[in-house]
């Protein structure tokens, strides 16, 4: 029998510093988050940054945290109750990180007598500190705990047609009701070394502003290549003009060079340049969270204003929107019935 693993970041239990601080042991210990290492990743998490992370990260979910509890989990849950309602596949879903793990989602799963499951990673691009992690994560839960069940991965999904279309129609919905200036394209930020970590030929990516646009193998698993590679296709769907888009990289750690340009600095040139009224929409994300909802929503808008911007606009993710709903579900079904994935 056939059944769905729906899988999203996580989230911690509550936004207190007790219950963040497992959490963020969970995610910055994932070597494929914090690649070094295990003795200096140990050193770095648990010597360092959860000495005094917990309660600033507290402190940013507090600001966002729903009534019904953490936006992404509240979020997914809704996609996920939607999809079910549209498929008569089983559909369960577990969180990378967390107490919502991928081993409850796939017991659920394997409760209801299912023994081949369509992994779906909730991230667009691959990149080895999501969508990567997420396939890694199952497939060792998998071994030692399900070896019964067979499971398929639905590929990242950034340029499938049908979703760009499903991106760029929510995205002009969103555009309605603000004059822009500008649209800013922001992407959670990597390290470079996991763009060259993740290059196939050890050689392609080179981050020099040219690779993404040659062609290459590399460009399968090169998450820069893809989130460019979106605002590109996003930008052709809506026919906006070249001087009112750009892109940028959200989230960083200081020490270490992220992909660039940095969000935050772009918040500031583009009020410098001129540019009043900014609308910013986050791709790297189907369900917003604590990097769409606290540091672009809100950090985002001050950072622009204080710099001379006027009117700005955060554009929410696609969450359980019923074109979304409905585009998921055509793609379970294509698997179910023909075994065919969407490219």
């Amino acid at each position: 029998m056939k059944g769905v693993l729906l899988v999203n970041l996580g989230s911690p239990d509550s936004p207190t510093p007790k219950d963040v601080k497992p959490y963020l042991d969970e995610f910055l210990m994932d070597e494929r988050v914090i690649d070094v290492p295990k003795w200096l990743r140990i050193l770095l998490v648990r010597g360092i940054i959860l000495q005094t992370r917990p309660k600033r990260s507290a402190e940013a979910y507090s600001k966002i945290w729903w009534e019904e509890g953490s936006p992404l989990i509240v979020i997914s849950e809704r996609f996920t109750t939607k999809v079910r309602s549209k498929t008569a596949l089983p559909v369960a879903l577990g969180m990378r990180y967390g107490s919502m793990s991928i081993k409850k989602a796939l017991q659920e799963l394997k409760g209801k007598g299912v023994d081949e499951v369509l992994l779906v990673p909730l991230y667009p691009h691959y990149a080895m500190s999501s969508y990567e992690t997420v396939v890694v994560k199952t497939m060792e839960v998998q071994k030692a705990s399900f070896p019964e069940i067979r499971i398929t991965t639905l590929p990242a999904f950034y340029k499938n047609d049908k979703y760009i279309k499903v991106l760029s129609e929510a995205i002009a919905s969103g555009l309605k009701d603000i004059d822009y200036d500008h649209i800013l394209f922001s992407y959670h930020g990597i390290p470079e070394r996991h763009i060259r970590k993740s290059d196939p030929t050890s050689f392609h990516c080179k981050i020099d502003g040219s690779c993404c646009q040659t062609n290459s193998v590399a460009h399968h698993s090169c998450y820069r290549h893809q989130c460019y590679d979106t605002t590109e296709r996003v930008k052709a769907f809506l026919n906006l003009p070249d001087d009112k888009v750009s892109s940028s990289f959200q989230s960083r750690l200081a020490g270490d060079p992220w992909l660039k340009p940095y969000t935050d600095y772009e918040f500031e040139r583009l009020a410098k340049e001129g540019k009043k009224n900014l609308a910013v929409i986050t791709p790297a994300f189907v369900s917003d969270c604590l990097e769409t909802l606290e540091e672009i929503a809100m950090e985002g808008k001050e950072q622009f204003q204080e710099a001379g911007g006027a009117e700005y606009k955060h554009i929410p993710c696609l969450n359980d929107s019923d074109p979304w709903v409905e585009l998921m579900v055509e793609w379970i079904e294509d698997w179910n019935k023909k075994e065919v994935l969407p490219v």
